[in-house]
């Protein structure tokens, strides 16, 4: 039924696996060679532009212009854009966000420049200034990529000498480094652009199409190939599996609007595949197949829509909302053939939202849905207020984005205050190693630590080597610097942050002999900063935060059940008042929220490496029980305002039962995925909470027999009830399947003798 796999994450089930076609190593790299996708080679690509960009501006700035100080700012202006930033995407799609980070990299260049009158004043801007840079990693992948390079400008005109003086000089070479960035990027060794997220979704609408053509055809199910090209098609929308450049998650309009349509599209062809058959030797109801026919047409223009055509579409649309109008009211005889016809009017509905979400995609502001529908509330709000949203969300310590900046800002505060007051020459690379060597976990911090100084040592011996034998020339530092810069941001990062480290002291090594008179004594100054900086970042990932996104995603993760539990209790007792009026809308800002912040804590989670060794909880059936609850509460909500009968007194009791068992085993799921702020349960409250969700898969299990009162029952299929009745325990079958997947990966994480 349509409930039943409603997701943000994960429509179930996967395609008949057939026989693997072996491919050796030679092939596989071939195949990413023509793809694009080699990280080998497009780190290849972005070294040739980032030092063709840098040293074009260094050496113009400083040898043609004799501009030593324009020559250093249009240097670190194109590493830090280019090269310290991580900006998913293609070349000319990275070209797009650096312009538009031209502006801000003054205004930083600007502060940085004025605030660094004192020492408290450039620590001051560095604690407020790296929180907010930090912060806006909760806009999407682009302003998280972008916040280290941004950090960079900052930082650099912190530090003495106090030159407002020079502010000119330093805003030219500023926008002069970025505008040779943006050159590079766009026109020199372009990348292989990936599809579009437009696309998939608009692949997924010609698949969901092609599933309602074939279910008007007997035998009335998926055909095998259908049926794995839908799930094909679901999965390619996921966004765990699209790449983060072409990845809808930032706050603004087209972004809301697109992920929308990837869900509402994963979630028509669940329903699609979830379809039940007509009863046997029942012919199909002709409505249903004509309503099957309306939404085939309407996904395919859809489709049409999403590829960029959106002339002539919304003629389908219109007449799938007729057909689903005159459908709805209609009341089969049989109970099976009511189950069918819910789960039809249900597919309608997805198709629907799937249009809408499209055209709000495409067109924007001038396709004006129903902003008074929930799922829609973004269509009508101002871009400021959408950003405004998304940060007043993650404005709390719950947040990961919230911890990772007050990490961060906190060690850039603190190394400025030791170079403040030690005078440490060139202070900024310390600095520049807390920026990029402190990680979201401790044990992370740790092991990047310890890398990072190897490989500094290692580049501060040979650095010490050039610097002597070059005796104070420039014209052997000159020669070496493209060469050096070169294989330092083609190594770097296929080979590791100690091979970067080592590489990286080696260039600035010859950056700062052209600038001034350099010893050998150099490169001991600068594995000196990159210690003090390696234990700063130590010091404060231990102080806070230490284990990263792991406890705070149990406590975001029980929190979301709990939510949930509350919303389905809320909504059964709403759905089985029998008051003869429509229920209200129940609120669910809470499970949004909650789910916001789980979904926030899983992406770093994920990307953290300190994974307990063997099965662990099912992270992802939460978010996707999450989900479940969410849209379905609103679906069930919405077609109880159906001109239909509502269900009589038996079938209610059944439906408010049903929710009580379903809100139970959501509360006792969130004792087993909870964790105190202590950061470790306690041993009785670990077996309480672990008996919990053995008791809720044990109570699921029997209930698919029909042998526990309150859960699932194989006799609701072919109950004598309205629509409203079958549409709310398919919403509820859903969960209990949720509750299930949960339970079962307690059980295997909690099996005798398995190690901690």
């Amino acid at each position: 039924m349509g409930t039943q796999t409603h997701d943000g994450e994960g429509a179930t089930g996967a395609a008949p696996r057939t026989a693997p076609r072996r491919t050796g190593r030679p092939a596989r790299a071939l195949e990413r060679l023509r793809t694009g996708t080699d990280p080998t080679a497009a780190a290849g690509r972005r070294a040739v532009r980032v030092t063709l960009a840098a040293c074009t501006g260094f050496y113009v700035f400083l040898y043609a212009l004799d501009r030593p100080v324009g020559a250093t700012y249009a240097l670190f202006s194109a590493v830090s854009v280019a090269a310290l930033a991580r900006i998913p995407g293609t070349g000319r799609q990275r070209a797009a966000v650096m312009v538009k980070l031209l502006p801000v990299a003054c205004v930083l260049v600007t502060l940085g420049t004025f605030l660094a009158v004192r020492t408290w004043t450039a620590v001051a801007g560095t604690l407020v200034i790296g929180f907010c840079l930090a912060f806006v990693a909760a806009g999407g992948p682009r302003p998280a990529g972008a916040s280290p390079g941004l950090q960079l400008l900052y930082i650099l005109p912190c530090f003495p000498p106090y030159a407002p003086d020079a502010l000119g000089e330093r805003l030219t070479g500023t926008v002069v480094g970025l505008a040779l960035a943006v050159l590079t990027e766009a026109f020199v060794l372009p990348d292989a652009r990936a599809p579009s997220y437009g696309e998939r979704a608009a692949a997924a609408a010609r698949s969901a199409a092609r599933c309602a053509a074939a279910l008007r055809e007997p035998p009335y199910a998926l055909p095998a190939d259908v049926a794995r090209q839908a799930v094909a098609a679901g999965e390619a929308v996921r966004p765990s599996r699209v790449p983060e450049a072409e990845r809808p998650a930032g706050p603004g309009l087209r972004e809301r609007a697109l992920a929308h349509t990837g869900l509402a599209a994963r979630t028509l062809l669940a329903r699609l595949r979830a379809l039940p058959g007509p009863g046997p030797g029942t012919p199909p109801d002709p409505a249903g197949l004509a309503l099957l026919g309306s939404v085939a047409a309407a996904t395919r223009e859809t489709a049409v829509l999403l590829t960029g055509d959106p002339a002539g579409t919304g003629a389908a649309a219109g007449a799938l909302q007729t057909a689903r109008e005159r459908t709805a009211v209609l009341q089969p005889a049989a109970p099976i053939d009511r189950r069918r016809h819910a789960a039809l009017v249900e597919i309608a509905d997805a198709a629907l939202v799937l249009g809408r979400a499209a055209d709000v995609a495409v067109r924007g502001r001038a396709a004006v849905p129903d902003t008074a529908e929930g799922r829609f509330w973004y269509a009508g709000a101002h871009p400021l207020r959408l950003w405004w949203i998304r940060l007043a969300g993650h404005a709390e310590p719950s947040s990961v984005h919230f911890q990772n900046a007050v990490r961060i800002s906190l060690a850039l505060a603190v190394a400025r205050t030791v170079a403040g007051l030690d005078t440490l020459p060139h202070g900024f690379w310390a600095m520049l190693a807390v920026l990029s060597l402190t990680r979201t976990t401790a044990v992370q911090t740790r092991a990047t630590v310890r890398q990072a100084l190897v490989g500094t040592f290692v580049g501060a011996l040979a650095a010490g080597v050039v610097l002597a034998l070059a005796d104070g020339a420039t014209l052997p530092c000159a020669i070496l610097l493209p060469p050096l810069m070169l294989v330092a941001f083609c190594v770097g990062p296929v080979r590791g942050v100690g091979w970067m480290q080592a590489m990286f002291t080696l260039v600035v090594a010859v950056v700062f002999a052209q600038l001034s008179v350099a010893t050998w004594q150099l490169a001991e100054v600068r594995f000196l900063d990159v210690l003090i900086g390696s234990v700063i970042g130590m010091l404060c990932g231990l102080l806070a935060w230490p284990k990263g996104a792991h406890d705070e995603l149990g406590r975001c993760v029980a929190r979301l059940l709990r939510g949930a539990a509350a919303q389905v209790a809320a909504t059964t007792r709403a759905v089985t008042a029998g008051t003869g009026t429509p229920p209200a809308v129940h609120d669910d800002a809470e499970v949004k929220h909650a789910l916001l912040l789980a979904e926030t804590a899983y992406a770093q989670f994920q990307g953290e490496a300190q994974h307990p060794a063997g099965p662990g909880p099912d992270w992802h059936s939460a978010l996707m029980a999450g989900h479940h609850v969410l849209w379905g509460a609103r679906r069930v909500l919405e077609a109880a305002w159906e001109p239909e009968p509502a269900p009589d007194r038996s079938a209610r009791n059944r439906v408010r039962s049903y929710g009580a068992w379903v809100a139970d085993g959501f509360v006792m799921a969130a004792a087993r995925f909870d964790v105190p702020k202590g950061g470790r349960r306690s041993g009785a409250g670990a077996k309480g909470a672990a008996g919990a969700a053995g008791a809720t898969g044990a109570a699921a299990a029997k209930a698919d027999e029909g042998a526990l009162p309150g859960g699932p029952e194989p006799s609701d299929a072919t109950r004598d009830a309205p629509p409203l009745f079958f549409t709310t325990t398919a919403w509820l079958d859903s969960l209990t399947a949720d509750l299930g997947r949960m339970a079962a990966a307690h059980a295997v994480e909690d099996r005798p003798g398995r190690r901690p």
